[in-house]
């Protein structure tokens, strides 16, 4: 292979994105091509779930265009060109018919939206939104004041339940927890989170889940198995992410819940990296901004001759609920301890401590919230 042989990115999103310029900080000249399944328009996925409070459509949450991105890192960029295999011992990415040789390849293609299977004839007014064309063709379906129904109580759904109700929108939720956020939160910030929610006028229907969606009128008509049923115009699936894993195992690359990296960002395959939501960065599976961020910065330094290992801070994830301003740092999963907790009405603050008294992790809403950078100090890293 010659010195030209590209670095090849698959993935326009943060991960992909963010790790070109980082190289380019690194090496002004090392050739970089881009391929991506959609018209790889710039965008923070993050603030799909901010458009009405932003005040801004599809368009408006885009950052630059294509050719922008393109001239600006000055890579190649291959626009709707889907990857059908890798070829790890010939360096070869193939796509379709064609192939690309690559010097070092690296997965940044994401995670899918876990799709449910329901019964019923209402399926084409229930929109999952993964990406900026996901957003643009739900925002397309939706009619100014109208009845959102999300299936799922998680970030994404808390997150697009406040958006929706800024906008003007009549909102339900339907989710199988008895909390909201059930697997970031502890049970005293997941009901403040969702005290403001409902004050905001989100309706909560939790404890069950939807059987069947059919069509009615302009919309449709959610039947729950608590013997409910509800009507709405459109439906959000937000019942979580898969990392997208499927042709890389097929191509004898190791995975695990993602992707399997080591803190090299290297997978099993010599010159294949992975970072982002597809990777299972030594043992984590972290579908956020600031560890994305991270693993940007060390392999744009591995990829340009510098061997740099990820290292984790600790990491809080901020929750874009408005109404009820909240920021989460969980605890280990492994951790011994128990959450210790100060409140005044939805503004709580509760710390997880082990027996020896050390702050592992804490949660914080409303006016507390603002302690989460003095607590970020507190807490260990996840791995340094």
């Amino acid at each position: 292979m010659t010195e030209q042989t590209p670095i090849v990115i698959v993935g326009t999103g943060l991960a992909g994105y963010s790790l070109a310029r980082e190289i380019r900080k690194q090496d002004k000249d090392v050739r970089i091509v881009m391929v991506t399944a959609d018209d790889g328009v710039s965008y923070s996925k993050p603030m799909l779930s901010t458009g009405f409070s932003k005040g801004k459509d599809a368009d408006g949450l885009a950052q630059a265009a294509t050719a922008a991105m393109a001239e600006q890192l000055d890579l190649e960029l291959r626009t709707f060109t889907t990857v059908t295999g890798i070829d790890t011992n010939g360096h070869r990415l193939l796509l379709g018919d064609g192939s690309l040789t690559y010097s070092k390849l690296v997965l940044a293609w994401g995670a899918d939206v876990i799709r449910l299977t329901i019964p019923g004839d209402g399926q084409e007014r229930v929109f999952p939104i993964n990406d900026l064309e996901d957003y643009r063709v739900f925002r397309k379906a939706l009619k100014p004041g109208g009845r959102v129904a999300i299936m799922g109580a998680g970030l994404i759904g808390c997150e697009f339940a406040n958006d929706l109700r800024n906008g003007g929108y009549e909102v339900d939720v339907i989710a199988p927890s008895d909390a909201v956020m059930p697997s970031l939160l502890p049970p005293v910030a997941a009901n403040a989170v969702q005290q403001e929610l409902e004050a905001l006028g989100v309706r909560f229907h939790l404890e069950t889940v939807v059987e069947r969606i059919e069509p009615a009128e302009a919309g449709v008509k959610l039947f729950l198995a608590n013997g409910e049923s509800l009507p709405a115009d459109i439906v959000i699936s937000a019942v979580g992410l898969r990392p997208r894993t499927q042709l890389a195992r097929a191509a004898g690359i190791e995975v695990g819940r993602g992707v399997t990296v080591n803190r090299l960002l290297e997978t099993s395959a010599k010159d294949v990296y992975a970072l982002g939501d597809c990777a299972e960065v030594d043992g984590h599976v972290l579908l956020y901004v600031l560890p994305l961020m991270a693993c940007a910065r060390a392999l744009a330094k591995t990829l340009t001759g510098e061997p740099t290992e990820v290292t984790y801070g600790t990491m809080p994830v901020m929750i874009k609920t408005p109404c009820c301003p909240a920021a989460v740092c969980p605890p280990p999963s492994d951790a011994q301890g128990s959450w210790e907790t100060e409140q005044d009405g939805t503004h709580v603050k509760s710390l997880f401590k082990n027996p020896e008294g050390d702050v592992l992790g804490f949660a914080v809403t409303g006016r507390f919230a603002l302690e989460k950078q003095a607590l970020s100090k507190v807490v260990p890293p996840i791995h340094s």
